[in-house]
């Protein structure tokens, strides 16, 4: 089966093509920023003509990953705080657009970036056990699996992890929607750019265990040792794959008077680049054996 994972990002598409399960291609649009839903879909055209897929290959299933509320069953956005241009598209509209087909024909699963990409690194890597995957990038997202199978708490997700309150002084953050002191306020991408410059790889290099946000996430690391117990703990994202390098120090940091009901063993990993949302976007389109009917 040939499958197209589509992750629409708050600053860029990527696209994974997928031949029975194997990667064959990949690519990334042109970086933008607030883009309105036309700008959106030159993108994700980009994407698709990038990967190179002859005529006659036409994908046999699409997995799309989109930051927004929907209705469930829907494919309409209704709210998207980090995409806003997105609100009110028609996502099935938009691939299909992509792709150059009609939208009655495309077979189409729709998901979140944090999910999709927990799927990838659960599936490649052999993850056993419970898997909790943190997202960060422009937005804070989190996916719960047990043994492949996500937790539902909220939504299609565990829970909104980007804003749990990790107040760390008096004069906490400010997020995107106004509330002070989350997740996101502290790690996300646009907050730490505007610390430390907007250049991803000094980023990478200048972030440190003492630096606001990082010392923001282990405390929600933490936390969430206390809520979901998990066997592993994977790093995703634009920032979360930049602290691959403090990796020991971190579990070490999260690991000091952490509570008893952490899962003896537990491990801190990181992902290994920007595709894992939609190389898992396509391996969840493959498992849907129905079609989805547009919204």
């Amino acid at each position: 089966m040939i499958a197209l994972g589509l992750d629409i990002g708050a600053s860029s598409v990527k696209a994974a093509l997928l031949r029975d399960g194997s990667t064959v291609a990949l690519s990334r649009s042109a970086a933008y920023e607030r883009p309105d839903a036309e700008g959106i879909a030159a993108a994700l055209r980009e994407c698709v003509d990038a990967l190179g897929l002859p005529p006659d290959e036409a994908p046999e299933a699409v997995g799309l990953c989109v930051p927004g509320v929907r209705e469930p069953g829907s494919t309409v956005v209704l709210a998207s705080l980090n995409l806003p241009g997105l609100v009110g598209a028609d996502l099935r509209d938009l691939a299909a657009r992509a792709l150059g087909v009609a939208p009655g024909s495309l077979r189409l699963t729709v998901t979140t970036d944090a999910h999709a990409a927990a799927i990838d690194v659960q599936r490649s890597r052999g993850i056993a056990g419970r898997l909790l995957a943190i997202s960060l990038g422009t937005g804070v997202g989190a996916c719960v699996l047990d043994d492949g199978q996500p937790l539902r708490v909220t939504g299609e997700g565990p829970g909104h992890i980007g804003q749990i309150d990790v107040t760390l002084d008096d004069a906490p953050p400010k997020g995107a929607d106004g509330s002070l002191g989350t997740l996101e306020a502290y790690i996300g991408l646009r907050a730490v750019a505007h610390r430390l410059g907007p250049d991803p790889e000094k980023i990478g290099a200048a972030l440190t265990p003492d630096d606001p946000g990082v010392r923001a996430l282990i405390r929600a690391v933490r936390i969430c040792h206390a809520i979901y117990r998990p066997d592993e703990v994977c790093l995703l994202g634009g920032v979360g794959i930049a602290l691959r390098r403090l990796l020991a120090v971190l579990h070490d940091r999260i690991a000091d008077g952490l509570t008893s009901l952490a899962r003896p063993g537990w491990r801190l990993t990181a992902g290994d680049d920007l595709h894992h949302a939609a190389r898992g976007a396509a391996r969840m389109a493959c498992d849907e054996g129905v079609w989805e009917s547009g919204a």
